[in-house]
């Protein structure tokens, strides 16, 4: 067999398998309920900042698709070009420099890294902006392997004491789960703590997610703009059952939420929880006795 017919064969084969790949992969995103909305990763309205968020990232898949084009384009182009004709021998003439061609290559990337930075530092800081004056404050524990919640509403503290399903590496139940309650059109103050290692708060449909760091407390700014129940979940690697570190919400009417409300205990779960604080105060205890 000649070269040529190896060398083809290789490139069918090649062909085939991005085919193949590129099918399989949206089969299986297919199942996802991100495809459910659409190839965008959220409602425009689920809080008062995904259509920022949307904006940015459909914005600059756009972006990279119009240079990915044009690169591709240009490759296709010099391979007809430039590709060795019939009858030709020998190599073709060398260039050793093309200083203006160089300079464009060089400003060019720059300046798309420049007005990507530029738009991104811009959502960026519009979402985490802070609210002063927030109508309801969430103090959110994350601890191995589960969640605590405590509600600060019109100068109302009320906790809730986030329980877990069985951690036995089995997938969790929905009914088993803690549930974080949000009141609809009102802006929400997360303050995010850990209780030990370090986690992350993510729910998927908001757009946003934040590390959770013991010792230091992260926020997030939004106001709920849909009803409805949502998924939440640990974004950070954080041991053997991470995967089981699940939570609901629900984000509901004012009223409803004020109801809700009314069946908690009063009271905060506060650093007094926390796993690093305890181990402290036992080696203390130790060392004087």
């Amino acid at each position: 067999m000649s070269s040529q017919k190896r060398t083809g064969s290789r490139g069918q084969r090649a062909v085939k398998g991005m085919v193949l790949a590129t099918a399989a992969a949206l089969v299986l995103t297919g199942c996802s309920e991100q495809v459910q909305r659409g190839w965008l990763p959220g409602s425009r309205e689920t809080t008062s900042n995904t259509a920022e968020l949307t904006d940015l990232w459909v914005n600059s898949w756009i972006a990279a698709l119009a240079v990915g084009l044009l690169t591709w384009g240009l490759m296709l182009w010099c391979m007809v070009a430039y590709r060795r004709r019939k009858g030709e021998t020998g190599y073709p003439r060398q260039l050793a420099y093309n200083i203006p061609l160089e300079i464009m290559y060089t400003i060019v990337p720059l300046v798309m890294v420049g007005v990507l930075f530029f738009y991104t530092d811009q959502v960026q800081r519009s979402v985490d902006e802070p609210n002063e004056d927030p109508d309801l404050v969430v103090d959110v524990r994350g601890k191995q392997w589960a969640w605590d919640f405590n509600y600060s509403y019109d100068g109302d503290e009320r906790y809730f004491a986030g329980t877990q399903a069985h951690l036995t590496g089995e997938d969790g139940v929905r009914d088993t789960l803690p549930t974080l309650y949000l009141p609809v059109d009102q802006s929400v103050t997360f303050e995010l703590n850990s209780r030990d290692v370090i986690h992350s708060f993510w729910i998927p449909a908001f757009l946003q997610k934040r590390d959770m760091i013991p010792g230091r407390t992260t926020e997030i700014h939004l106001t709920p703009q849909e009803e409805g129940s949502f998924d939440g979940k640990c974004a950070e690697l954080c041991g053997e059952y991470h995967s089981e570190m699940l939570f609901n919400v629900e984000v509901v009417s004012e009223q409803e939420f004020r109801d809700y409300l009314q069946t908690l205990p009063e009271g905060h779960l506060g650093d007094e929880y926390d796993r690093n604080i305890n181990l402290h105060d036992d080696v203390t205890a130790t060392e004087g006795d």
